[in-house]
């Protein structure tokens, strides 16, 4: 097909979605003003979404939640929070929402210059799937702990930064490393590494970081990367409330063991308070004792969560 016939094709399909989203015209109207069969018209009005020609998007008046918002605000000292309105509290529909309402919130937020920083996980890939290209200058997207494993369990780390990256247009910079090592002289060794050094160093300078909880549970992506030791998993099982960048803490914020720390590979936790915006992302059940020790450690300045899991943030200890 010849390039004038492409742009051809293209102008019909965004005429035929105009006057179908904006004109309020029917299908089979839109077919006898541009001469083409109902079908085609069906078919460019898929495509036109498909291609982020047409963008849909549902005003769901509950989801300014101004006083539940405002309380958790003010509870955990925070700049921003977001409460999305979730209609299920199960783990996927839960990550779905909060990884397009994070989306949303980077685009918005997103300027010239920007180092942005981002964790792993399976709520940062939903994050990392929904991004909007966005034309800046000079920005940089960095990953800020290790994720690579030998277990067939995918961390989504490449996937998320390479992501990132794309939607911005820029080189991402990954840490081809796993999350622990077995020895904290290991990890010493690789962080005096003049590359690796480089790109931990870009983590701890980076303004804009996206980081999630990880649960301490069977299912966990980190525990189910075979990192841990039988040892490791009884102090994770009785102490832990869940992980950020791969560091366990427990309800209070506090670090549940200085070996395990020492053997983990990225940006230390103080490294979070000193941030921008320090944007925790996450919600459900499962994660909500992480995510008021993530919250009472201080390690963020912006939540996103759901509504349920607001709820329980502000009636813990009440």
């Amino acid at each position: 097909m010849t390039d004038d016939r492409v742009e051809d094709k293209r102008a019909k399909m965004i005429d035929a979605a105009r006057m179908y989203y904006q004109l309020d015209y029917n299908q089979q109207e839109i077919a006898l003003k541009l001469g083409i069969s109902r079908p085609t018209v069906s078919r460019f009005l898929q495509q036109a979404k498909e291609e982020g020609f047409v963008q849909i998007k549902i005003v769901d008046p509950w989801e300014h939640i101004g006083n539940l918002t405002g309380q958790i605000k003010r509870k955990f000292n925070l700049k921003h929070a977001v409460i999305v309105t979730v209609p299920e509290y199960d783990d996927v529909t839960v990550k779905k929402y909060l990884g397009e309402k994070a989306a949303d919130y980077l685009h918005q937020t997103v300027k010239d210059g920007d180092i942005i920083a981002t964790t792993w996980g399976t709520q940062l890939y939903e994050m990392a799937l929904r991004l909007q290209d966005k034309h800046l200058k000079d920005i940089k997207v960095v990953q800020l702990n290790g994720g690579v494993s030998h277990s067939e369990t995918n961390t989504y780390a490449y996937e998320i930064v390479h992501l990132f990256g794309k939607a911005f247009h820029t080189v991402p910079y990954f840490i081809p490393l796993p999350a622990l090592v077995d020895d904290p002289v290991v990890r010493t060794a690789i962080e005096s590494d003049r590359h690796i050094r480089n790109i931990l160093e870009l983590g701890k300078q980076s303004n804009l970081a996206f980081i999630t909880v990880g649960a301490p549970t069977e299912d966990s992506v980190l525990i189910k990367a075979n990192y841990f030791t039988e040892a490791d998993l009884a102090t994770i099982q009785e102490k832990g409330a869940g992980d950020i960048c791969s560091r366990y803490i427990d309800v209070n914020g506090r670090i549940i063991s200085k070996e395990l720390n020492r053997r983990t590979i990225g940006i230390d936790l103080e490294e979070l308070k000193r941030k921008d915006q320090s944007v925790l992302v996450a919600g459900g059940a499962k994660k909500v004792d992480g995510i008021y020790g993530a919250l009472r450690g201080q390690y963020a300045n912006v939540l996103i969560t759901d509504q349920f899991t607001a709820k329980y943030l502000l009636e813990r200890d009440s």
